[in-house]
């Protein structure tokens, strides 16, 4: 009785190892061939025009997209300058200084929430609370919808290094008189340095393709912007409409911008594997 048990329980571990070495290599191959269809399709529309040109007309061969990269650079960046902060503070207030509090828990189960909420609901939302009363699209909404989907991660990863920290950091600096709040921002966010940059990296990268929340905040434009209250170019909603028409050019050029946000967010997600790894070799 006891050798068909362990025969069978050897047969299922076995059937569960190649399950999970198939899904794993069925995942890699998607991959691979995302990776290899839009770079086969995208490497050929980045050129210096690409990169220093404004859109041409409809129908007409030539041009660039030097506004919508501009516009998503500076939209990101706006975005995470309110988002990083706020995270930040947050996370600390849930693992420092509110842990085990009421607040504490209905905070962190608002943003366990809002981390799962679909990106068009949080555009809708933008579109309602900023749109509407500007009566304009604008860079500003489009960079507040990237700051909210950023934000809950910025808190989670926040809240999830610094409980890492280990105790006796705390205690050994409070033991030499030092106050709470150097404490946290000199001793324990120094220790978790690496896994906050991560957190704020995954982030970033986590907002770089979102297109229907900037559908409904700062649309598109094929023009340079002069303030970020008027509608801003961006490349993932440039990529919706050029992928969408019925000329080759744009849509070329929809592939070479596809390449581009696949580049960025790569970098960013292998940076933040870096860091990791580094951390994990320190601890």
């Amino acid at each position: 009785m006891q050798s068909s048990s362990l025969k069978t329980r050897m047969a299922t571990d076995r059937l569960i190892k190649v399950i999970a070495v198939l899904s794993a290599l069925i995942g890699l191959l998607a991959l691979v061939w995302i990776l290899v269809t839009v770079v086969g399709k995208g490497i050929g529309a980045l050129d210096f025009k690409f990169f220093t040109e404004l859109p041409t007309p409809p129908g007409m061969i030539g041009g660039g997209l030097v506004n919508a990269i501009v516009g998503t650079i500076i939209m990101t960046i706006l975005a995470a300058l309110i988002a990083i902060p706020i995270g930040l503070l947050a996370g600390t207030y849930l693992a420092e200084i509110g842990k085990g509090s009421r607040l504490a828990d209905i905070i962190r189960m608002v943003n366990n929430i809002l981390i799962g909420v679909p990106s068009i609901i949080v555009g809708i939302f933008v579109y309602a609370l900023l749109v509407i009363p500007m009566r304009s699209f604008s860079g500003y909404a489009g960079a507040a919808a990237l700051a909210v989907i950023m934000l809950p991660i910025v808190v989670r990863t926040t809240e999830d290094m610094l409980t890492l920290v280990p105790d006796s950091l705390r205690e050994s600096a409070l033991a030499l008189g030092v106050s709470r709040w150097r404490t946290t921002f000199d001793v324990v966010f120094r220790a978790a340095k690496q896994g906050l940059m991560t957190g704020v990296l995954l982030a970033v990268a986590r907002v770089s393709g979102e297109t229907a929340p900037l559908l409904f905040t700062a649309l598109n434009s094929a023009y340079w912007f002069d303030s970020l209250k008027e509608p801003v170019a961006n490349l993932t909603v440039t990529i919706f409409n050029y992928a969408m028409s019925p000329y080759s050019d744009w849509q070329q050029k929809a592939w070479g911008a596809s390449l581009l946000i696949t580049m960025g967010v790569l970098f960013l997600t292998i940076t933040a594997r870096l860091i990791m790894k580094k951390q994990r070799k320190q601890a």
